[in-house]
């Protein structure tokens, strides 16, 4: 049976910090900052070329330091000079990079971490520190898992450690996929039993009531301290209902999708490049996390040995899933094709041409029952509705 590797980040907040890191910090972003003004000056955009060109000298200037540090300088570095490379083309960004943040990168030489006694040993230039964080539940699961990098960050609210953790699991070959069709208020499936599943989010009024609220504090609140911890309020209020909803709504998909093996998504990475609608509706696509809610969807999946593939999302619900014609309204929501006559809501064809496309590059044969054997059909509709609510935080 293949495996799959799984990665989760986890996050501990440490319980002291030792006054050797505030050096620590301000000296990894002075490092930082001197690499990528190398890699803006010399356009290097390779790890390896910025390390051989950078490491002598840096190691002579911060001798006392680690040197691993140098190393995860020389991997932040790339990355933001990258990133910053990728906006300037796109007419996103001026100027030269600047490293602000209190992060620091760090390696398997750097930390090591002990869930038992609740404890991380970290590695500077004043010797060994050893740490001690707060507890929480879901740590215990990661107990079985490999360490793998890990940052750490210090914010208003304390110092934290970043830890991703990596697992082999085993994902079996799938007999069926399901379809899974994400919009922002709703996700419909289409099950390879020939049923529809629409499970009804409210994602869409949750965002537009946080973003209204977050407007009137802005309108009516000047800038200042209240003003920032108001809206840092409800923003941590936001994440917290949408995080509880996708974890309901993942878990849910995946034991439907369990059953077959298989579960198919869109590939929506470069969508936001492609909207290009009225104001209001750009900002609440922007606002859309989709592919958190797809990355938590895949790697519940995975957990559960589910196949998850990802398929061009390009014309799924303007496409007859029968005859593959071109479909046209027929009302609110409804399309029909002039061609073979068939008549669906366009979620409906959205999930049933999605898990067409996941049969067709898998190479599955499909079962006598699939929707995609009842040609000549009338209209399809949704068989059931689900409804989920997110806790309030």
């Amino acid at each position: 049976m293949p495996s799959e590797t799984i990665k989760l980040t986890a996050k501990f907040k440490l319980k002291e910090t030792p006054e050797g890191l505030d050096d620590l910090f301000s000296t990894y972003r002075e490092i930082v900052n001197f690499l990528i003004t190398h890699a803006f000056e010399n356009n290097v955009t390779s790890f390896y070329r910025l390390k051989k060109e950078t490491y002598k000298g840096l190691r002579r200037e911060y001798s006392e330091l680690p040197s691993h540090y140098i190393y995860t300088a020389c991997q932040m570095a790339i990355s933001i000079f990258k990133s910053f490379r990728k906006r300037k083309k796109k007419d996103k960004a001026k100027g030269r990079p600047v490293f602000k943040k209190e992060v620091i990168m760090l390696d398997d030489h750097l930390f090591k971490l002990d869930l038992e006694n609740r404890t991380v040993k970290l590695s500077t230039s004043q010797g060994r520190f050893s740490l001690e964080f707060y507890p929480a539940k879901y740590h215990e699961k990661f107990k079985d898992w490999k360490i793998g990098q890990a940052w750490l960050v210090r914010t208003p609210k304390g110092v934290f450690l970043n830890v991703v953790f990596s697992k082999e699991v085993e994902v079996k070959e799938p007999d069926a996929f399901v379809g899974v069709d994400l919009n922002e208020n709703n996700v419909t499936l289409a099950l390879p039993n020939g049923e529809f599943v629409q499970i009804t989010t409210h994602e869409r009024e949750i965002r537009t009531g946080y973003f209204v609220k977050r407007r009137k504090i802005q309108r009516k609140i000047r800038a200042g301290k209240r003003r920032r911890e108001l809206l840092e309020k409800y923003g941590q209020r936001e994440r917290n209902r949408l995080n509880d909803l996708y974890h309901k709504l993942a878990n849910k998909i995946v034991e439907l999708a369990e059953k077959y093996g298989g579960l198919a998504l869109e590939d929506l990475t470069e969508i936001r490049d492609s909207i290009r609608y009225s104001a209001e509706m750009n900002g609440r696509l922007h606002r859309w996390s989709f592919r958190k809610l797809q990355s938590i969807i895949e790697y519940k999946a995975k957990l559960k040995g589910v196949r998850v593939v990802f398929v061009n999302p390009a014309h799924t619900s303007s496409l007859c899933p029968v005859c593959g014609g071109k479909l046209s309204p027929n009302g609110h929501r409804v399309l029909k094709c002039l061609n073979c006559g068939f008549e669906a809501d366009r979620d409906v064809v959205g999930s049933w041409n999605i898990s067409l496309r996941a049969l067709k590059m898998w190479g599955v044969s499909v079962p006598p029952e699939s929707p995609t054997m009842k040609k000549g059909v009338g209209k399809v509709s949704r068989n059931d509705v689900y409804e989920l609510h997110a806790s309030y935080g």
